[in-house]
């Protein structure tokens, strides 16, 4: 599996930042009311980014600290589990950036403000998600023998390439 590039992370950012930033004015003019937002949304994003965080960290430790062997389903899972973080933050971060931003001009207004910072505390932890989610994919990535620290890989390449003259059969 490859690294999830930046450039589809800042891609689901804009494309949620752009539904972020239309939906009000679609609901309002459909005659609906906008939804307030609430500090649950960054509550569960900032648990969730923490949960990756703690499982980027375990996984880290045991994988290239400890150098313990892991199970290649749960390593699936828990690259999975990366891969959706990443995408899920990257959309939710732009669409509460882009609600925040639709309310920046009714910052007067005590509920104009209360969406912009709720907003802007969901978008936040959201990165947050990202960036524990990246971590989590990077732990996932199993170090080759001659990739353990870095230092060595010069000389297992030399060991492994000796002149000795092969043994007879």
């Amino acid at each position: 599996m490859r690294r999830t590039p930046l450039l589809r992370v800042l891609g689901l950012v804009v494309v949620g930042f752009a539904v972020g930033r239309l939906t009000p004015p679609l609901i309002v003019r459909a005659d609906g009311t906008v939804p307030q937002i609430s500090w649950l949304a960054a509550v569960v994003l900032l648990l969730a980014a923490l949960l990756e965080g703690g499982l980027a960290w375990s996984t880290w430790q045991s994988l290239h600290k400890k150098k313990q062997r892991m199970a290649s389903a749960h390593a699936l899972r828990l690259l999975a589990l990366a891969k959706a973080g990443i995408a899920v933050g990257s959309l939710v971060a732009g669409f509460y950036a882009g609600f925040a931003v639709a309310y920046l001009d009714s910052w007067d207004v005590e509920l104009g403000r209360e969406r912009v910072i709720h907003s802007t505390a969901a978008a936040l932890a959201a990165v947050l998600l990202i960036i524990a989610s990246v971590l989590l994919e990077r732990a996932c990535v199993i170090p080759t023998d001659g990739e353990d620290d870095g230092k060595n890989t010069g000389k297992a390449k030399r060991a492994s390439g000796s002149n000795a003259s092969p043994e007879p059969a």
